[in-house]
């Protein structure tokens, strides 16, 4: 739905006010973006045992790419285990309400996508 600059731009101002996040756009390889980044561990999340198995075959391909990352993977809290993009951009399309599910610079970007009529 958004090109990768409008991704990096949400997230960013979305987490500007985290002084340890730095946000960065790639076309590349996970693994060449983790190595120009200087990083030394992908972090993943899993919101559910359906993520895993895919989120696995993932992390053994990087480590087949990048032997030298590690992958951890986390799982997020309660208020977050159900939501996903798809799901948010279906309810934005559908014309219902977003807010307190993404930042508010979100849903004013997916209203801009998706204006009400």
């Amino acid at each position: 739905l958004f090109t990768l600059d409008e991704r990096v731009e949400l997230a960013r101002h979305s987490l500007a006010d985290l002084d340890n996040i730095e946000v960065v756009g790639f076309n590349t390889l996970l693994v060449e973006c983790a190595r120009t980044c200087g990083a030394s561990v992908i972090l993943r999340g899993l919101r559910a045992v359906s993520d895993f198995d895919f989120e696995f075959q993932l992390a053994g391909m990087n480590r087949q790419l990048g032997p030298e990352f590690e992958t951890m993977f986390l799982t997020p809290g309660d208020k977050y285990t159900y939501t996903s993009s798809s799901i948010i951009r279906e309810i934005a399309k559908l014309g219902d309400e977003v807010s307190g599910l993404v930042p508010d610079l979100v849903r004013d970007a997916l209203l801009t996508k998706f204006p009400r009529t």
